[in-house]
């Protein structure tokens, strides 16, 4: 009998995630570029969510809103050029599906075709649910994204929980379902009660991908950079599985004195 081939090498589609649904939960992480995408592909990772957070993340500004098409695009490519298993998602960026269906299809095509993407994530319901339906209908594999959608910050009035009330969890669940009748995959379900996002959940017969929205999700994705301790400042939510800050910290420091005191570079 030859030996089985590593689950890892075969390539995740949209239709494999599906399947993890009430299967097995659903790993998932942001990436950026390709060093980091590599890592995270290696160890089996399911998608790779190549986040417009790279705004905070990478570029230090103060919300994702200044994220550009270039920019995404740039990133995307560098992370689909490492998964040779995990699903890549890269997130279309405020102002690039907004204004028309036109341009949103145009720019999505972008990322499917010259970044390597394997889907595009978009915020919200509402008028975004035609461009979803729309997206879908011309083979283009969409993710939905429901509670806290930062590019909506400002209406939201900050980051903060949403779906707290009835009329909030209302609202929530019928989004939840509009999204999935429109064709989108799965549904990323941010910062709302776990209560809400069970339920949600439980209705759904698509994956629900949580961060900040308890343990009943069909998955969770995080900031790789939040849980892996490379930022100062991260949500109440996230579990630190590392803290490469310090070891960072540390290993540059050591270089510098050895610089400066005569150490490096060293005869062998």
């Amino acid at each position: 009998m030859g030996s089985r081939p590593d689950p890892k090498a075969v390539k995740l589609t949209v239709k494999s995630i599906q399947e993890k649904k009430g299967r097995e939960k659903i790993a998932a992480l942001t990436a950026y570029d390709f060093p980091f995408a590599r890592i995270l592909d290696g160890v089996g990772m399911d998608i790779l969510l190549v986040g417009d957070s790279l705004g905070m993340v990478l570029l230090g500004y103060e919300s994702t809103l200044p994220v550009t098409m270039r920019q995404m695009l740039h990133h995307t490519k560098a992370v689909a050029c490492a998964a040779k298993h995990a699903l890549v998602v890269a997130d279309m960026p405020f102002g690039s599906y907004q204004s028309s269906f036109e341009k949103a299809e145009r720019n999505a095509r972008r990322f499917i075709q010259e970044a390597g993407a394997d889907a595009v994530k978009l915020e919200g319901a509402g008028p975004s649910v035609k461009t979803v339906k729309g997206l879908v209908q011309a083979g283009i594999p969409v993710m939905g994204h429901l509670g806290l959608t930062p590019q909506a910050v400002h209406q939201l009035g900050g980051y903060r929980i949403q779906a707290r009330d009835q009329e909030g969890f209302k609202e929530l669940l019928e989004d939840a379902h509009t999204l999935e009748e429109a064709g989108v995959f799965s549904i990323v379900l941010e910062c709302i009660p776990p209560e809400a996002a069970q339920a949600v959940t439980e209705e759904l017969k698509i994956p629900t991908i949580g961060i900040g929205a308890g343990p009943h999700c069909d998955g969770q994705v995080l900031v790789s950079y939040d849980m892996l301790g490379l930022l100062e400042t991260v949500p109440t939510f996230v579990r630190k599985y590392a803290n490469l800050s310090n070891c960072i910290t540390e290993g540059v420091r050591n270089y510098v004195r050895d610089v400066r005191e005569g150490r490096f570079p060293h005869e062998r």
